[in-house]
């Protein structure tokens, strides 16, 4: 079924992209709720509910392509994700040239964390009414699935070895119809049960840096990622740079003892753990090992990371600019 999206009138008219699944179906649900609020601000957005995976990536290059340059990602993560991508293969406009806000109502929401969105609703749409916008860098993945070599595009972080088995699992029991806000810790305390540490060699700009059992392995852009873990605490979001988060192999009792590390952004205190920054990633695996970003399940390795340097333009909170002003000295 074809999606519909007539030309605005107004070149400043927002689009309104709505993935009535997420959070548990409060896209849906809380949709009412969140057109008023926008109305309220004096934004009244054009929208189209997505009706299966990766149908937003397809709207968005249909939205860009009728002329809007303003859209509203009311989901996740994986709603954001298809979003970029969707911007990225339209080819009307230079992807800088549309603004992307996003009301979050998924369950992880480790994009908006990095630019201070809050969840709050009235909140996030205050943020949209505001305008400030940053240019964030994006980066390129290529990965594996049935054989085959594919490509994506990165808005935050990606995780591999550990992390993808826990996202797996996760995914698994969502795909069963079990919701929680403690599913996410559920599935990692499952996996730490289960992952064993592989043997994994990582190139960061063509230098080889790790060739060793490997327990988890984060590249990004952003800070968080697994719903509020802080395993990229250092990550600017448009330095041209990818953060590399390596933890070495590490017993289970290391894993259990050291959990909290995860979530309170001293990560890089423990021995086993490694933060290196580059360009261009190359990671390979003894057996493939799989890759999640943005929160989805992609394929297997190798993989290849590139960053592309301010690519897309977002609305951030007026905090977050005010403390990136702060931070930089201008």
């Amino acid at each position: 079924m074809n999606t519909v999206i007539t030309v605005p009138a107004d070149p400043d008219k927002w689009f309104a992209i709505i993935n009535p699944v997420a959070g548990s179906g409060r896209g849906l649900k809380d949709w009412p709720v969140i057109s008023r609020l926008l109305r309220e601000r004096g934004i009244m957005p054009d929208f189209v509910f997505t009706e299966r995976k990766y149908h937003a990536i397809e709207i968005a290059v249909e939205a860009v392509n009728n002329g809007y340059r303003r859209i509203i990602v009311v989901g996740g993560d994986g709603t954001i994700h298809e979003v970029v991508n969707g911007l990225f293969i339209q080819k009307t406009v230079p992807t800088t040239d549309v603004l992307i806000s996003v009301v979050a109502v998924g369950t992880g929401n480790d994009w908006i964390r990095m630019f201070g969105i809050p969840r709050r609703y009235s909140e996030a749409i205050k943020a949209i009414s505001q305008g400030h916008s940053f240019l964030q860098d994006v980066a390129t993945i290529s990965f594996f699935k049935s054989q085959i070599q594919h490509e994506r595009y990165m808005a935050n972080v990606a995780g591999i070895g550990f992390d993808a088995f826990v996202n797996q699992k996760y995914n698994q029991l969502k795909e069963e119809g079990k919701y929680s806000k403690w599913l996410y810790i559920w599935s990692t305390f499952k996996s730490v049960m289960q992952y064993s540490s592989t043997g994994v060699r990582i190139w960061l700009d063509d230098k080889l840096l790790v060739n060793e059992l490997v327990y988890s392995g984060t590249i990004g852009i952003g800070k968080y990622n697994g719903g509020g873990m802080i395993q990229m605490p250092d990550a600017v979001a448009d330095d041209g740079l990818l953060d590399l988060t390596v933890i070495r192999k590490i017993s289970l009792f290391g894993v259990l003892r050291h959990f909290k590390s995860l979530y309170n952004g001293k990560i890089y205190k423990l021995k086993k753990v490694s933060l290196d920054r580059g360009r261009r990633i190359r990671i390979e695996s003894t057996p493939e090992i799989r890759v999640e970003v943005d929160g989805e399940a992609l394929g297997y390795s190798p993989f290849e990371f590139q960053i592309i340097d301010r690519a897309i333009r977002v609305v951030v909170s007026e905090k977050f600019l005010r403390e990136e002003v702060r931070k930089r000295g201008n």
